[in-house]
């Protein structure tokens, strides 16, 4: 008696056989997107910890940078997401790279957003380990190491990586709102009372704008963007997703950069023209505190040492998400394990790429902590810049893709969008990158050396990453063929 299959025993009692769970799509609407993309850049721990920084070396002028940085990526957002709606593959950045410049160059852009978004991710857990010690000496005086903090971390973000789409969204809303509330808080308090010598427009005046510290303002500004891009990650689980990932991408640069300079103007009230880079470049740190204590109260202050640490789990979550989803599009392809593609049944998340990460998130902080490293100066800024340098490059090749892609297919798109914008990004975008390299040094503050193979790190990937690529091409063609291939309109809507 011949011996049937499962899938024969199904067809032939007339059930399908049980597919596998997939994400949960239909599920995030611009503002879902918008909170993912706005939590990642931690408003909060940019301002309080980084925007001092800014206005120190920067000068009064320090607002109109993060306009600029703005403006910039609101350049590149117009080719970037007129390509969305043409791009409907998994992957993104490199979807959208190997679309316009090939599938070797794809190849090396996935590596190069692998290896950028954990930094971004992996670094800031020992963010998460300095700002919740300081928290607690500030508010109790109670000192603790800072390593359980971290991994304490490693698994609450692993749990909400773990559960459903809509429940990250929901509680990056939380904790968003919290964080940018405890900021209009600081901005309606100076602004009430007069700032601490009245209140003054000449942070926009140009001869405070053009001045030589602009260009290190400029390179703090677009680092506190990283990670808008993340829109398109999450395509298929969008309603109508071309109409709100380009809404959402919009809507997330506008905010960031108009918010972003406005924050810093108030500030710059609080402590009045004359005063502030003095008493940024004296005691950065407390900057932000000094002011909400002085214009809103002590509890104020006490809170926002409170919101600066659910701000950095709330940007952990939003990059964990986005890792998660980059490693599922990549065992779709057949270029990461298989196994990252699994889907939970019931969450519908990634979750075997959570766990991967979580595991990897686990070995450098741990590793790091083993060597002696300090969190911050160490662990936070030396992992984070090369992800920051490589989601950058990542930008720059999107941006040069853009009219690649529009010369190949037949459209309707209008030249302003398909060319002259994406000219203009790759140009704005190139210097960006240079800025930042340039300045590397106020980010890490470490010697020439470490600096150096600090900004390695993002090329070297892509190289390599372009080795696998011709690996692929020799050993699996079918894989490298079908690379970034664009799915079944059908699936897409299932």
């Amino acid at each position: 008696m011949p011996v049937t299959s499962p899938q024969t025993q199904n067809s032939a009692t007339g059930t399908a056989p049980a597919a596998e769970p997939t994400l949960r799509t239909g599920t995030l609407g611009t503002s879902d997107i918008a909170f993912f993309v706005v939590s990642a850049a931690a408003p909060l721990t940019v301002m309080a910890g980084v925007a001092p920084f800014a206005i120190a070396l920067g000068g009064i002028g320090a607002p109109v940078g993060y306009l600029l940085a703005g403006l910039t990526l609101a350049v590149f957002a117009v080719g970037f997401t007129t390509m969305s709606r043409h791009v409907r593959s998994a992957g993104a950045f490199y979807a959208y790279i190997t679309r316009g410049l090939g599938s070797s160059v794809g190849i090396g852009a996935a590596l190069l957003a692998m290896v950028g978004y954990n930094g971004m991710e992996i670094g800031v857990y020992g963010l998460l380990g300095t700002a919740t010690q300081e928290t607690l000496h500030a508010l109790f005086g109670i000192d603790i190491p800072w390593l359980p903090v971290s991994l304490a971390g490693l698994v609450l973000i692993w749990y909400g990586g773990f559960r459903s789409i809509d429940f990250g969204a929901k509680l990056l809303g939380v904790l968003l709102c919290a964080e940018t509330g405890i900021l209009v808080l600081l901005a309606g308090g100076v602004l009430l009372k007069g700032g601490g010598h009245g209140l003054s427009l000449a942070s926009f005046a140009p001869g405070n704008v053009f001045v030589p510290g602009t260009a290190v303002v400029l390179a703090f500004a677009f680092a506190a963007f990283t990670g808008f891009e993340s829109t398109v990650i999450y395509r298929r689980e969008a309603r109508d997703p071309g109409r709100t990932v380009p809404r959402a991408t919009y809507i997330a640069v506008a905010f960031l950069g108009l918010f972003y300079a406005f924050i810093v103007w108030t500030v710059i009230q609080a402590f009045g023209d004359a005063q502030v880079v003095k008493a940024a470049g004296t005691n950065p740190a407390e900057l932000f505190f000094s002011a909400i204590t002085t214009f809103v109260g002590g509890w104020a202050a006490d809170l926002m040492h409170i919101l600066i640490v659910t701000s950095v789990l709330a940007s952990l979550l939003a990059f964990h998400n986005a890792i998660n989803r980059y490693g599922l599009a990549l065992a779709e392809e057949g270029v990461a394990p298989k196994s990252f593609g699994r889907v939970h049944a019931k969450h519908r998340s990634p979750y075997v790429a959570g766990l991967a990460q979580t595991a990897v998130g686990a070995v450098v902080v741990t590793g790091f902590w083993a060597a002696g490293a300090d969190p911050y100066a160490q662990l936070l800024l030396w992992v984070n810049t090369p992800g920051m340098i490589g989601l950058m490059l990542l930008q720059l090749l999107a941006a040069i893709a853009v009219p690649f892609y529009f010369r190949r297919i037949t459209h309707q798109e209008g030249v302003l969008r398909t060319v002259v914008a994406p000219i203009a990004a790759t140009v704005l975008l190139s210097v960006a990158t240079v800025l930042v390299c340039t300045h590397i040094d106020l980010f890490t503050g470490a010697t020439t050396v470490v600096n150096i193979v600090l900004i390695a790190v993002a090329p070297a990937v892509f190289v390599l990453g372009l080795g696998l690529a011709w690996r692929l091409r020799r050993t699996k063609p079918d894989v490298f063929e079908r690379f970034a291939a664009e799915p079944d309109a059908e699936a897409e809507t299932v």
